[in-house]
């Protein structure tokens, strides 16, 4: 009877350049070892501030056996804290959002500020030191209108990096200043770590995203370039010239552009960001590349101002004249996994005036649709007894590889 790999070894049986064990998508104990130290101890995004437009505004997330509860106050701060009250545990809010004068545990009442002090607590006798029984606060970093939290006790200093990249090229956009136009949820039959590596190439785009791949331009998709004929070659280089021609006019209007890349196990808090060409009209990833909505996002008059893309660990977002989509996952079982969804427009846009909620959503809801029945099967696969680790393609798989070995790394740091 052969001897049950511990998680560590697991990680160590991987071939460089290949995929992953079977046994990491499907254990119990890796998914437990993953949520702690993927979604407990790194910075994951929970939301955005539209979430909570207004005073008095909650939206109550769900991660694993930790539940958070993301507040404005009474100064307008995005505030979280966690769902469970000071008094017996029980939860103060179910998940999902909800509008509030104050925070109140329905099991005895234990009435909480906005900003989490204790207000109230019944017959607990005139010695009770209210002050020491507060709400406990989460790690929160709101970066240009998107929600970051860290549950662990010290959460990783290098999310000043991720902030100080993404503000200037966030701040023309003014997410703020966004309402949710729409959002949806897909509980994807597959292990966390499939969806994002589903996310982190773009090898399949060209054979089972046909309304996303109308935004792409095909190099981005990854190419060889000593297998290109002379059409790809010309392709190619009209391709760089489109880049550069691009880079040059946004630079010229101070739009940032260049790629920033934190990627490899040294660092926590993992991400990459970058402004791409668009196919098309180069404005919005709807039907037709044109913007969505006319209502432009912030003071933007140009429309064409490519798709400034936020991967991390556990999300991607895509920021546009007209609109954002922000989409983020939390792993729910070994096979389950949550991929929320939101829709940003300009705060003052009006639904069927400055923009068509299905032309807004019709992209990136075929797409969502596509990956989860593709992470469906790739997981299925996963667990087949003829499945062994195949090798990732070194032109269009290289951020798969990258997400791989910062998983390993990000383990070892932390002692499994």
């Amino acid at each position: 009877m052969s001897k049950v790999k511990s998680h560590a070894e697991l990680l160590r049986s991987r071939q460089p350049g290949y995929t992953m064990p079977s046994e990491l998508f499907s254990r119990q104990d890796v998914f437990e070892n993953d949520v702690d130290v993927f979604f407990h101890k790194h910075w994951i995004l929970v939301g955005v501030s539209a979430d909570v437009p207004e005073p008095g505004d909650v939206s109550t997330v769900d991660i694993g056996k930790s539940s958070v509860i993301i507040v404005r106050d009474e100064d307008n701060e995005v505030r979280t804290f966690r769902n469970v009250c000071r008094h017996r545990g029980a939860r103060i809010k179910e998940a999902g959002k909800a509008t509030i004068g104050k925070l109140v545990c329905p099991y005895h009442q234990w009435t909480y500020e906005l900003n989490g002090d204790l207000l109230h607590a019944a017959q607990m006798g005139k010695d009770f030191d209210h002050k020491c029984k507060g709400l406990k606060s989460v790690h929160t970093k709101v970066v240009g209108g998107l929600v970051f939290i860290c549950l662990a006790n010290e959460a990783p200093a290098d999310i000043a990096t991720l902030e100080e990249t993404m503000l200037p090229r966030l701040a023309p956009y003014q997410l703020e200043n966004t309402k949710i136009a729409y959002e949806a949820e897909i509980i994807e039959n597959g292990n966390w770590k499939l969806v994002m590596e589903n996310n982190r190439e773009c090898y399949h785009c060209a054979g089972t995203h046909p309304e996303l791949t109308t935004t792409f331009l095909a190099e981005d998709f990854g190419y060889c370039e000593e297998e290109l004929d002379e059409a790809g070659q010309q392709s190619l280089a009209s391709y760089r010239k489109k880049n550069a021609d691009y880079k040059a006019s946004w630079e010229k209007d101070g739009l940032i552009c260049e790629p920033v890349e934190k990627l490899t196990p040294d660092v926590a808090t993992l991400f990459r960001t970058q402004r791409l060409v668009m196919a098309g009209h180069g404005e919005s990833q709807t039907p037709d590349t044109k913007v969505a909505c006319t209502k432009l996002l912030g003071n933007a008059t140009r429309k064409d101002q490519g798709d400034t893309h936020l991967w991390t660990h556990s999300g991607w977002n895509h920021v546009m004249s007209d609109h954002a989509v922000v989409s983020y996952l939390i792993p729910l079982s070994p096979d389950k996994t949550l991929v929320r969804t939101k829709w940003l427009v300009n705060a003052d846009a009006v639904e069927g005036v400055d923009y068509d909620v299905n032309n807004l959503i019709s992209v990136w809801t075929a797409t969502n649709a596509q990956d989860a029945a593709l992470v469906a099967i790739n997981h299925s696969g996963t667990q087949d007894p003829g499945y062994e680790p195949g090798p990732y393609s070194k032109f269009s798989e290289q951020y798969v590889e990258g997400f791989a070995n910062w998983y390993t790394g990000r383990l070892e740091a932390h002692n499994i």
